[in-house]
């Protein structure tokens, strides 16, 4: 990479000399650039983050990066290499751009920043990746709660060469066997409540052998307290007894495989620990998308501002950097050409600009609907309250406002099998603003979007097949052919049958059943 040197500097509005002109930076330009929104973020913001570490990395690395969800440091598999192709083709076309930044949740938090980059886009990227996503990740409750920013790092690390170590002894073809159907489970592969404990990463590879040595004892011991007659124990107490061995019922499948499935073998079950724990990882990105990008939004909203103000960017930077908020923020219209749904961007940063509102200038109606934030003046510290304590379906539930509502223009369309057309229940006025308040958090509850399955009993006095039940709200059945699928995968990682039956929670009815047989593919 060569480095450019800087043009000589220009007093402008403000009194400050700015901290770059024109579109050429150096690593000496991206160091003053960070240390500026620094001056912002924790004086005027009150941001509180973890430390930063800002790497320069090229477009086929952005690329590599998308393919591997992000992650800089991952285990090799054929679907990351498959992305990688796709992503590459759309952006040589030009069909598709790519992200200007990737952040990652650790400590210390990581931005990966493109060198084709302008300095001005330098300077939004660390405003809105080191700041806004760093102080996001850094005080959110679900972020603390599930993961482990200090040992992440160091666990992508070992499960990159513990994965690596088993290729090489059992054979490349053995190990993606399994990382498909991992992977096939990955979404039902998470603990969607707290548990005694946050997970420690950075002790996973001492406790390697540990698991190794003595996983075999767990199951075992499971399989021998079974009674060799049927007579012998009551029907009750021995299913009570293998349920609570067997800690059913059980959301988490691949916790359930790695701990009890009977024929895998030791370095199987640490791949499965791996992809679930990396699972664990991602799952409060999936319930704070609208909230983290509102707040990362905000912050270089407002970090930028400030950097005009003060003189040290310069009207053409501002303008690029106004033009490119702008594209960020962009909500289309539900019957423009280019809508595919709700602009997470969009709606974070006008649910943070309409909260600030409502604490410094509010209405009547604003008032009567906060009553406990309205007018108290301090508009950081209400966001940061909000960042802290809430995900995407609590926060809209709490904040969104009629005035936003009105001027989003939403309304709330049913959409129903049984009948004909659609029907509109619900606009932006006084009858509709709750209902549609309502149904729009609903559209980011994991637990309304993803599928309510557990495993809930093992036929261990028969042919030791697998039951699980999926709690079909409102009826609403899965895709046979893909659970068809997925439910292979399942079987295959069980060593045994396994059956799916969809219940409806309200009666109890069964409305229909999956099954898969096991194929002899691992042993």
């Amino acid at each position: 990479m060569t480095l450019v040197k800087a043009r000589t500097p220009q007093i402008i509005s403000g009194g400050q000399k700015p901290l770059f002109t024109g579109n050429d930076w150096d690593f000496d330009t991206i160091r003053r650039i960070h240390d500026a929104c620094e001056a912002v973020a924790g004086p005027q913001l009150g941001l509180s983050w973890y430390p930063n570490q800002i790497e320069i990395i090229t477009a086929e690395q952005m690329l590599d990066a998308y393919a591997s969800i992000g992650m800089p440091l991952f285990y090799k598999h054929w679907s990351f290499g498959k992305h990688f192709a796709q992503h590459e083709a759309g952006y040589r076309r030009g069909l598709m751009g790519l992200a200007y930044e990737i952040v990652i949740n650790s400590d210390p938090c990581i931005s990966y920043v493109m060198e084709e980059n302008t300095a001005t886009m330098q300077t939004l990227v660390i405003a809105h990746a080191a700041f806004g996503h760093n102080h996001f990740f850094k005080n959110n409750y679900l972020f603390r709660q599930w993961t482990d920013a200090e040992g992440i790092l160091d666990y992508l690390d070992f499960a990159k060469s513990f994965i690596g170590r088993c290729e090489e002894r059992y054979g490349h073809q053995a190990v993606e066997q399994v990382l498909d159907a991992a992977h096939a489970l990955m979404s039902q592969g998470v603990h969607r409540y707290p548990r005694k404990k946050r997970p420690d990463l950075a002790s996973e590879q001492r406790r390697e052998r540990e698991r190794i040595e003595h996983g075999e004892q767990i199951y075992n011991d499971l399989w021998r307290t079974l009674p060799q007659k049927i007579g012998t124990v009551r029907p009750d107490l021995a299913a009570e007894r293998r349920k609570a061995l067997l800690e059913l019922p059980q959301e988490n499948i691949l916790y359930f495989l790695e701990k009890v499935a009977p024929r895998l073998r030791p370095w199987q079950r640490e791949i499965l620990r791996i992809v679930r724990l990396v699972a664990q990882y991602f799952y409060p990105q999936r319930q704070t998308k609208v909230m983290n990008e509102g707040c990362a939004t905000y912050c270089h909203y407002r970090i930028m501002n400030a950097l005009s103000e003060s003189g040290q960017i310069t009207e053409a930077a501002y303008l690029e950097f106004l033009q490119s908020h702008t594209n960020v923020i962009r909500q289309p219209n539900y019957d423009d050409r280019s809508y595919g749904g709700h602009n997470p961007y969009a709606i974070g940063f006008a649910m943070m600009q309409d909260i600030a509102r409502i604490v410094e200038q509010p209405t009547a109606e604003d008032r009567d609907w906060f009553p406990d934030i309205a007018g108290t003046g301090d508009a950081m510290a209400v966001l940061r309250d909000c960042w802290e304590n809430y995900r995407d379906e609590s926060f809209i539930q709490q904040f969104l406002s009629p005035k936003l509502m009105r001027d989003l223009r939403l309304f709330h369309v049913v959409d129903d099998p049984d009948e004909p057309e659609l029907r509109v229940e619900a606009i932006h006025d006084e009858r509709g603003y709750r209902k549609m308040r309502r149904s729009f958090a609903r559209q980011y509850d994991v637990a309304w979007l993803d599928p309510d399955i557990e495993v809930v009993d093992v036929d261990l006095e028969g042919d030791r097949r697998l039951i699980l039940h999926h709690k079909a709200i409102n009826k609403i059945t899965l895709q046979k052919d893909d659970a068809k699928r997925v439910l292979q995968h399942l079987a295959d990682l069980w060593g045994y049958d396994v059956v799916l039956k969809e219940i409806e929670p309200a009666t109890g009815t069964v409305l229909g059943e999956i099954t898969a047989s096991a194929r002899p593919i691992f042993f």
